[in-house]
């Protein structure tokens, strides 16, 4: 299966960032990947072209059932209300969604939000996973806009990695803070499922090339 190249996400090998050390255990922030603001990476250029010929040669669309149920799995077995499989274009499209709905007491999410919010941006433009224990941490994480939007408070992301190229990402979010010894084992998680979900688009898109 050939995807069209994409000279915006297909981006060489990031560079090393420095670590930034947690209010406590601070030993313990160089098994995790959080980064300096001034070291982050600019979120991705909008592209809908290169966004639209991928979600056809994958036969992707919006609210996809199979993509909801990757995003349920994952956001039922790491205790989370929100989980998404994030696609990157003009906005950020979550093709899969586990989210509270409209009418209960947690905030509700929709399918889209603009490129420069929450952290999944920082994930698909460095190629590597993100493990935030809790974005209080971290001051460039805590003034992002998502945590006034939604009251996030923890965040744990991994890219989508399909035949070589970085095409969104996979996370979930926690409105409450997660305990830093679990970060290992979520972010372990995260990319986990991340790796079954490139996988599963490779045979999704080899059925319909």
């Amino acid at each position: 299966m050939n995807l069209p190249p994409d000279p915006l996400l297909s981006r060489p090998a990031p560079r090393e960032v420095t670590p930034v050390k947690p209010h406590t255990q601070a030993g313990a922030e160089a098994e995790l990947q959080l980064w300096r603001s001034d070291e982050l990476p600019p979120p991705p250029a909008p592209n809908p072209h290169q966004q639209s010929e991928w979600l056809r040669t994958l036969n992707l669309h919006e609210g996809d059932p199979e993509l909801d149920a990757f995003a349920e799995r994952l956001a039922r077995e790491a205790d989370a209300p929100y989980a998404m499989v994030n696609m990157f274009g003009v906005v950020q499209h979550f093709l899969g969604l586990y989210a509270p709905p409209e009418d209960g007491d947690l905030p509700a999410v929709g399918r889209t939000m603009p490129l420069d919010h929450g952290y999944c941006p920082t994930v698909v433009s460095t190629g590597k996973s993100l493990a935030l224990w809790d974005v209080y941490a971290s001051p460039q994480y805590a003034g992002n806009i998502v945590v006034d939007l939604i009251n996030i408070r923890a965040y744990y992301g991994a890219p989508l990695i399909i035949n070589g190229q970085v095409l969104g990402s996979l996370c979930f979010l926690d409105l409450e803070k997660r305990p830093l010894a679990t970060a290992r084992s979520l972010q372990n998680l995260v990319k986990r499922e991340a790796a079954a979900v490139g996988s599963h688009l490779d045979r999704r898109a080899a059925l319909h090339a």
